[in-house]
């Protein structure tokens, strides 16, 4: 894509606010021009989703008031009999639709922890073809998923010591991320020391774990939407990110929209952080663990970037443009997606 956008530009990762021009030459943000615009739009880097399961698109708001286990626990978790009884061609499509829906609210990457083994890793595969956003699909269940995949996702340390296959994404120079104190700490430290490129929950951390985590520097998703609908508690969010970079994912489509504006918003008024750090844990925390230069408006990046109409009905007359995205805006406010 080469063209030019003119509008408030956040910048950087402080997410100044420029007025002026951006010039896209080859998919690159070529130069940033600070130049009075009678444009109202935002120009901002765009999403990454640090945790998904859009395997389960199919199931949409089923199970309402089961428990985490009931809802999801392998083999037999309602999540897991319904993929069971969904055809291939069935998933593949619902999967599809929520890969649209996420480009078409912003969002550049996602990484998603793929159920089904090898065929759940080709599902995926065919539901992304033709699209403009970028996966990082973690397989699960096999050392066969895993090389299929762009890594291995784990369940979690209580389900199996996951050594073996810890080992063998580490021989496949492929990255290794396990699900870790969503419902209690006492899986936690087994996580830990299996050296995971990074934890996904850890709703439960104590301590101990909080030290290590300040020690290691290993980053964090969290996932506070669907940790609330599961009955689990919510992270720690502020004591988590004092201490290591900490991402948003929107976890399960079974239990949520994969919307990173519902996300944000949720997380910034869940959380004391601030409104520029829960906008770095949507795009630039999230993009270094999907191994993506985006995620920041800088000349230079690839120009991965999302337009908001800042003066539509619901953003208009903002004080604050950042806490404005983070915390109000929506599908609605979307102008254009450049993926």
């Amino acid at each position: 894509m080469t063209g030019t956008l003119e509008g408030t530009i956040l910048v950087g990762d402080e997410f100044e606010a420029v007025e002026g021009r951006l010039h896209v030459e080859n998919g690159q943000i070529a130069e940033i021009e600070e130049i009075e615009t009678d444009s109202s739009d935002i120009i901002l880097p765009a999403f990454v989703n640090a945790h998904t399961h859009i395997g389960d698109s199919t199931a949409k708001e089923a199970g309402g008031g089961l428990s985490l286990d009931e809802l999801v626990t392998p083999p037999d978790g309602l999540k897991h009999r319904l993929l069971r009884a969904a055809s291939r061609e069935e998933k593949v499509e619902a999967m599809r639709r929520s890969v649209r829906f996420m480009e078409s609210t912003g969002t550049a990457a996602f990484l998603d922890f793929r159920e089904g083994g090898v065929e759940g890793v080709e599902a995926i595969r065919d539901a992304l073809a033709g699209r403009n956003i970028d996966p990082v699909i973690f397989g699960r269940e096999t050392a066969a998923a895993m090389h299929a995949a762009d890594g291995f996702g784990a369940s979690g340390a209580r389900d199996s010591e996951f050594g073996d296959l810890r080992e063998a994404a580490r021989e496949a120079n492929k990255p290794f991320a396990i699900h870790t104190g969503e419902r209690d700490p006492h899986d936690i430290t087994p996580a830990m020391d299996l050296d995971p490129a990074f934890l996904v929950h850890m709703v439960h951390p104590r301590e101990q774990h909080l030290a290590r985590l300040d020690e290691e520097e290993t980053p964090v998703v969290v996932c506070p939407r669907s940790n609330l609908v599961t009955n689990v508690g919510v992270p720690p969010i502020r004591e988590l990110a004092d201490r290591t970079n900490v991402a948003l994912g929107t976890d399960n489509v079974m239990l949520n929209s994969p919307s990173m504006f519902r996300e944000m918003e949720f997380a910034a008024k869940l959380a004391d952080v601030s409104a520029e750090e829960v906008l770095r844990m949507a795009t630039t925390h999230g993009a270094k663990l999907a191994d993506k230069e985006y995620g920041v408006v800088e000349e230079g990046r690839p120009a991965k970037l999302l337009v908001l109409d800042g003066d539509s009905d619901n953003l208009c007359d903002a004080k604050d443009l950042v806490r404005a995205v983070v915390r109000r805006a929506g599908e609605a406010d979307v102008t254009d997606v450049l993926l």
